[in-house]
């Protein structure tokens, strides 16, 4: 997220194939971490079915999780798209945009996949002692 928030920020004037490259790396770099992510955590045994057998109430927190998945997805290949060459004569405007509401969707998604897990095994929903 840092590599593709910096390249972003980073100056485009007089440089913009140059600047879109960069982009272009860290999306990469990006898409291939949220593919790993999505392996951790949708897989027959990863953490959302994990989370779902430790604490069934937390199912509709696990489909909001997996329906983000789509989003991100998306605002991802948007950005792809974006920078595929020929680059559009806003295409500096135009990926700023794209980018930033990608970066805030993850970091929206973190946040609650980290609520998630504390939810399901940090939480006393139960009383017991």
């Amino acid at each position: 997220m840092a590599a593709l928030e910096q390249a972003l920020a980073a100056p485009a004037p007089g440089r913009i194939a140059a600047w879109a490259e960069r982009v272009h790396v860290a999306l990469v770099e990006l898409s291939a971490d949220l593919r790993t992510h999505l392996q951790l955590t949708e897989g027959s045994d990863g953490l959302h079915s994990e989370v779902v057998t430790a604490a069934p109430r937390l199912v509709g927190a696990v489909q909001r999780l997996r329906s983000q998945h789509l989003d991100i997805s998306a605002s991802a290949d948007e950005l792809m798209d974006l920078l595929t060459p020929p680059l559009a004569d806003t295409v500096v405007e135009d990926a700023r945009e794209s980018g930033m509401t990608l970066l805030g969707r993850l970091v929206r998604h973190r946040q609650a996949g980290a609520d998630l897990v504390y939810e399901a095994y940090q939480t006393d929903v139960g009383g017991q002692d």
